[in-house]
């Protein structure tokens, strides 16, 4: 269970810190799970050395949002005059991401066969 949070967290740090030494614009938590998807692909790291850290952390997926959920607490005034905003980006977006998933999944069946 160590030595798969250990290497989960090493590759947090290490997409982190490629962030921030390139400045790229992508959070470097993504890059480092995109990093360990593709260490796991090509066999640089086992799937057996991350899979019951992984599974913990899943299982207990819900106590990372409290943290944000009660921080929103502070931003309640902004939330509330600016709803309109969010909702419509919150709605434009998802329509948005349904219809390029669609068109994604048309053109790949298609060529697919």
């Amino acid at each position: 269970m160590v030595a798969g949070l250990f290497v989960i967290f090493l590759f947090f740090f290490l997409g982190d810190a490629i962030a921030r030494l390139l400045g790229l614009p992508v959070p470097g938590n993504v890059l480092g799970m995109i990093l360990l998807t593709l260490a796991l692909a090509l066999k640089a790291v086992r799937l057996e050395w991350v899979k019951p850290c992984a599974d913990l952390l899943t299982k207990n997926l819900g106590l990372f949002f409290v943290p944000p959920g009660v921080g929103l607490i502070l931003y309640f005034d902004l939330l509330r005059d600016e709803f309109l905003a969010i909702a419509g980006a919150t709605l434009l977006s998802t329509f948005i991401v349904l219809a390029v998933t669609g068109r994604v999944a048309q053109v790949l069946e298609r060529r697919g066969g």
